[in-house]
């Protein structure tokens, strides 16, 4: 197991302190064990073939990466590669073969700013991000060639990727001969074929400003499409070839540093002829509201369909929405009305109609739905109690894939046909997993100090009666670009947090999970907060808010009122203990910021000096280490040192403020682990260091 425990004052092992701790107020659930809860699968990447009725998936079961196919008419899951080791190699980016006979996948993860891919085993070979190629037949997967991103030709015969920021192409059948198609300035990435397979469409990032470019294979240059000084992004072609349409987003101050985007110079989509690159501007976006692009949760931003119209996201009334407009030109037509955001959409088989999943009519879960892209009212396909997502539908029509989980099951691929909604088996869930044995989540709602509506999970374990009053702990999540929902996560990071939600209520706790303010999932403006995070810290209101909440409820022990949380969860837990000695008895801290001025872009380099200096200072106030001075409360910090989201030294830099006012901390470090682990022992051991310093310090009470 990488990492190592460095704790201070540890007295008991996990075994026996967890469970006396919490026992009296919980003893049913208390037999449940963190190995129990984290052996819950992830399942991710699902997509459907080009052609027929296939489907493939990915398995993450205890660390153990495979990936699973099903097939109509029957659609018997089984799993078509055998990965045995709980090895950190993610498995990614399936892309079929335009006959449904194979799959392109990634496995691997992406390189750090030295070049270096992710190890989280140590191991001394080392490690990489390479593309490799499987039939659906079976058999051993065959290597291709290091990279990511694959674009697998229409035409079959070879699949387009990235590596070290160029495009290459590899043939799929016999010797791979990976080749670099062109020579390009900047990082090009993002291939994307033509219908017919002869051309095709990238993005060429070069800094301040990005290009689409176009190459037919053979030829003797790059065309860019209508270039001009601002980023362009997301190419998606016209269904005859001839034509790409593209985000354009103009250079903006707003955009460059942090602080809250609701307006920018405003966005648009321009159509641009492939074969002379000469383009037009298709539709803009006004000022105000909605001139900041949004994207969906998906690979694609465009969808250019049948009917010759283009569906894309936007927020112009402050909720993330589908529209529609003609490639012709005209008004765009609004196609998923109400309060409520699109997370993630696809089209269907006939490329008429877009089918998305959102919250609108359950603001704390999602649903799935379909609309035509010529407009008319969305049909709802699930409702209920628990969470839908990633749907995608087979070539043939005949059904729709998905992933589903609720507050008891973890996510697994299922299908609607005929209306009826069944999970695909055998599933992934192992017959042993004890799903009834989980704490209920109940929604909540309470304002915040200013009246901001804050929504919350409450994770309330059985209390028996005359039992003394619990500790609660109050989870913090990451992001802070997401939303915490009644049931376990679609990403893999907290459907993890899910899981120790539910030990921590299964030990006796009270968890209270908070959407605060940054967060997605209920409008722009709740997203785009003022004066949040490294721009004053404005959420931190709505974390004493939830602290105020909990000591209100007769069975809290407001004594014994914790805080956890990863990454902007983790600064949150350090600028409680920080900033309000008084509320927060302990906290678990996973890899947060610390320090604002070194984490984030928080002015230009064209800015004066005093732009910068007032800049810097209102980071630093927004920091856990401008109130270090007061903090009393034990913490334990636990940190990956090669994390590529959050820099290691923001927990260095803490530990040395700690030390220095002589604050106990414990830490549990990772050796190279990255900021989401990678391998199941690395959360294993995070969550099992979690509870015995959770056990230690909330002990006790009345």
């Amino acid at each position: 197991m990488p990492g190592a425990w460095l704790g201070l004052a540890r007295k008991a092992p996990l075994g026996a302190a967890a469970l006396v701790l919490f026992s009296a107020n919980c003893p049913a659930r208390a037999q449940l064990t963190l190995e129990q809860l984290l052996s819950a699968p992830h399942v991710s990447e699902l997509t459907a073939a080009p052609k027929g009725n296939r489907l493939a998936w990915v398995v993450n079961l205890r660390g153990v990466r495979n990936i699973w196919v099903a097939e109509g008419p029957r659609y018997e899951a089984r799993p078509l590669t055998r990965y045995a080791d709980d090895d950190g190699q993610a498995l990614s980016q399936l892309r079929w073969t335009p006959d449904g006979k194979a799959l392109v996948f990634v496995r691997g993860a992406a390189p750090n700013n030295q070049g270096e891919f992710p190890n989280p085993r140590s191991r001394a070979q080392g490690a990489e991000q390479a593309l490799w190629l499987v039939a659906f037949s079976g058999g051993e997967p065959r290597r291709l060639d290091l990279g990511d991103q694959p674009a697998v030709s229409p035409k079959g015969h070879a699949v387009a990727y990235v590596k070290r920021g160029q495009i290459w192409t590899a043939r799929l059948a016999g010797d791979p001969k990976p080749t670099r198609l062109f020579q390009a300035r900047g990082q090009s990435g993002d291939p994307r074929w033509s219908p017919d397979g002869s051309r095709l469409a990238f993005v060429s990032r070069r800094g301040d400003h990005s290009f689409i470019g176009v190459f037919e294979p053979g030829g003797a240059s790059v065309r860019y499409l209508d270039p001009s000084v601002d980023r362009d992004s997301e190419p998606v072609w016209s269904p005859d070839g001839k034509q790409v349409a593209f985000v354009r987003i103009p250079f903006s101050r707003v955009l460059e540093v942090f602080g809250p985007k609701r307006e920018a110079a405003p966005w648009s989509i321009r159509l641009a002829d492939a074969s002379t690159g000469q383009g037009r501007e298709l539709w803009k976006a006004p000022p105000g509201r909605g001139s900041v692009f949004r994207p969906l949760s998906s690979d694609q931003q465009l969808f250019w369909t049948a009917q010759n119209r283009i569906v894309f996201p936007w927020e112009g009334n402050g909720w993330t929405h589908l529209y529609s407009i003609a490639a012709a030109g005209g008004a765009p037509l609004l196609l998923t009305p109400g309060d409520g955001e699109v997370e993630q959409a696809s089209l269907s088989a006939n490329r008429q109609e877009i089918l998305f999943c959102s919250n609108h009519q359950d603001i704390d879960r999602r649903h799935l739905w379909r609309v035509s892209a010529a407009g008319g009212a969305p049909v709802a396909l699930t409702s209920g109690d628990g969470i839908e997502w990633s749907p995608v539908e087979t070539a043939d029509g005949e059904a729709l894939a998905l992933l589903r989980s609720d507050s008891r099951l973890p996510s697994r691929p299922a299908l609607i046909r005929g209306g009826k909604l069944a999970d695909l088996a055998p599933g992934p869930v192992p017959p042993e997993f004890p799903h009834q044995a989980l704490a209920p989540v109940e929604a909540v709602t309470f304002p915040s100090l200013d009246g901001t509506v804050l929504h919350a999970q409450l994770f309330q374990p059985t209390r028996a009666e005359g039992s003394p009053t619990r500790p609660a702990v109050i989870f913090l999540h990451g992001g802070p670009r997401r939303q915490m929902l009644l049931g376990w996560h679609p990403s893999e990071y907290y459907h993890k947090a899910y899981a120790f939600n539910q030990f921590l209520a299964a030990s006796g706790c009270l968890v209270l999970s908070i959407n605060f303010r940054s967060g997605t999932g209920y409008g722009m403006e709740f997203r785009e907060a003022l004066g949040y995070g490294a721009a004053g810290a404005s959420e931190f209101q709505d974390v004493v808010a939830a602290a105020a909440w909990l000591r209100r409820r007769a069975d809290v022990d407001p004594a014994r009122i914790a805080l956890w949380g990863g990454s902007y969860g983790g600064y949150l837990t350090a600028l409680g203990l920080a900033r309000r000695p008084d509320l927060f008895a302990a906290g678990v801290d996973l890899h947060g910021v610390h320090d604002w001025r070194t984490e984030t872009r928080l002015f230009l380099p064209s800015d004066d000096l005093e732009t910068q200096q007032q800049a810097l200072r209102l980071a630093l106030s927004s920091s856990p280490l401008a109130d270090v001075s007061q903090w009393r409360a034990p913490v334990l910090l636990i940190h990956g040192d090669d994390d590529r989201n959050v820099e290691f030294r923001q927990t260095v830099q803490l530990a040395e403020a700690l030390r220095r006012q002589g604050v106990e901390f414990e830490q549990l470090i990772l050796p190279d682990e990255v900021h989401s682990f990678l391998t199941h022992s690395s959360w294993l051991a995070a969550f099992r260091a979690a509870a015995d310093f959770f056990a230690r310090r909330l002990a006790g009470g009345r």
